[in-house]
């Protein structure tokens, strides 16, 4: 039975159908053009348009042009920010898919309001993340020999023990069902959407909603379909960044010969994920006033999380710690007790301890977690504290390696920012089209929540009637 007084409304204001497709719908229709958006949208979309612009218009042309000799890489630090950002990307892309997967298994009904940008919010993220691999082959135009067609149509057999491929493999996979899973389950609301239109807007979203009706028969193959591509995507958030993590973990390096990896990538994705959630949930709500529908409880359910990984990721630091003291290893010791902790490399690495395992801890209080300003600061801090975490995994164990006459100061060039800040303005330019042009909320999923809602309010009103009678 759902108790008001112990979780909260989930949806404020008791709504009606009609008034939740027309809060969502706000932002589209309120519109008289296609291409009018209001101020802030438009002032947005032009800084990360030009961060694009910047970054995947002259900087990734650049390093195909004259090769990757323009980033900061060297003999020894042959991966560096291509290789950080890479797997920053790819953490956060865990988010929407881990949220509608892993609540929707749980029946966490607050999951309704928020899956919807989540899921948009892993599209651009892969898609951010999947450039890297792609420019840092420094052949782009032979990439098509990695992929593994035909029966030896070609003569040539891929490397089957190669890192790379096996990214390859994962992120066409993962992005291939995390697309058809967000996109699957919008299609009740282009039909929605359709009704609603005249025009050119009407044939565009009679063509993406395939001619779904709404009758019972189509709701049950529907509801099927995402079942199943939900069952399909959720051991794909497991495998994807641990199969990322077995890049690492397969050398014979210092401090990246682990075999706590693979579980503690999928934590830190999933923790990454979650606070570019945060971020972009405050944001929506703010901007398109839906705090009805994104109340305070559901950003207070994303924090409490929040704080149970940050506890499983200060454990793995504490983890890293114990075993390269406890394995008498010198190269391992040296590696966390010379660079990370005293040594050059201590500065990003207590930043990275500090973000992730200690500040989120502040949401243990309710006042912080009710606080937008505060939850809004924590999600970009916890933001920066992964970005420091891929940055202290890639670059000391390289830069420091068992030969001390081997080891290199790397620094990042204009063209490892620039091509950075391109996918930034990539995140930003996708998830801006997302907020004007889709329905950010599932408009299906809300409307089901609302009558489960009004049913269970009266039934618990009943009981409580019942129960009064009974005592007297």
């Amino acid at each position: 039975m759902y108790k008001k007084s112990v979780r909260g409304e989930l949806i404020l204001g008791n709504k009606s159908y009609t008034q939740i497709t027309e809060d969502v719908l706000r932002h589209q229709e309120s519109e008289p053009k296609w291409y009018s958006a209001p101020k802030w949208w438009w002032a947005g979309f032009i800084f990360f348009f030009i961060l694009l612009a910047i970054g995947l218009g002259y900087y990734v042309p650049l390093t195909i042009a004259k090769g990757i000799g323009m980033w900061g890489n060297n003999n020894q630090n042959a991966w560096g920010w291509a290789i950080i950002n890479f797997v920053w990307w790819i953490g956060i892309g865990h988010a929407g898919t881990a949220f509608s997967i892993f609540l929707l298994v749980l029946r966490q009904k607050w999951r309704t309001s928020i899956n919807r940008a989540a899921e948009a919010m892993t599209i651009f993220a892969v898609l951010a993340a999947g450039l890297f691999p792609a420019i840092h082959v420094g052949r782009p135009w032979d990439e098509f020999f990695i992929f593994p067609y035909g029966p030896n149509s070609r003569g040539l057999w891929v490397n089957w023990d190669s890192p790379l491929l096996w990214d390859v493999l994962a992120i066409t996979t993962y992005l291939t069902t995390s697309f058809l899973f967000w996109y699957m389950g919008m299609l009740p609301d282009f039909a929605t959407i359709r009704e609603r239109s005249t025009g050119i807007k009407k044939k565009i979203f009679s063509a993406l909603s395939f001619g779904f009706m709404g009758r019972l028969k189509a709701w049950r193959r529907f509801e099927d379909a995402v079942i199943i591509l939900g069952g399909l995507a959720a051991p794909l958030v497991i495998s994807v960044h641990s199969i990322v993590s077995t890049d690492f973990s397969v050398s014979v390096l210092p401090g990246w010969h682990e075999t706590i990896f693979p579980p503690f990538f999928v934590v830190g994705a999933i923790f990454s994920g979650f606070a570019m959630v945060l971020t972009l949930m405050i944001i929506i709500r703010k901007v398109y006033k839906l705090h009805e529908y994104v109340t305070d409880d559901h950003l207070d359910a994303i924090a409490r999380i929040i704080i149970f990984v940050s506890l499983i990721m200060g454990s793995a630091y504490l983890i890293e710690l114990f075993i390269a003291w406890y394995s008498s290893n010198m190269y391992e010791e040296y590696v966390f007790d010379e660079a990370y902790l005293t040594g050059d490399y201590a500065f990003p690495y207590w930043a990275m301890f500090i973000f992730n395992a200690i500040v989120p801890q502040l949401f243990w209080f309710k006042k912080v977690r009710r606080n937008l300003v505060w939850l809004f600061i924590i999600s970009i801090i916890i933001n920066i504290g992964m970005w420091l975490e891929r940055y202290n995994i890639v670059i000391p164990p390289t830069a420091q390696d068992f030969l001390p006459a081997n080891w290199s100061e790397y620094s990042p060039t204009i063209v490892d920012i620039g091509i950075y800040l391109g996918t930034i303005g990539l995140f930003g330019v996708g998830v801006l089209l997302f907020m004007r042009y889709l329905p950010i909320m599932a408009m299906n999923e809300l409307k089901q929540q609302a009558k489960r809602q009004t049913e269970t309010t009266v039934e618990a009103s009943v009981y409580d009637i019942f129960e009064k009678k009974l005592i007297k």
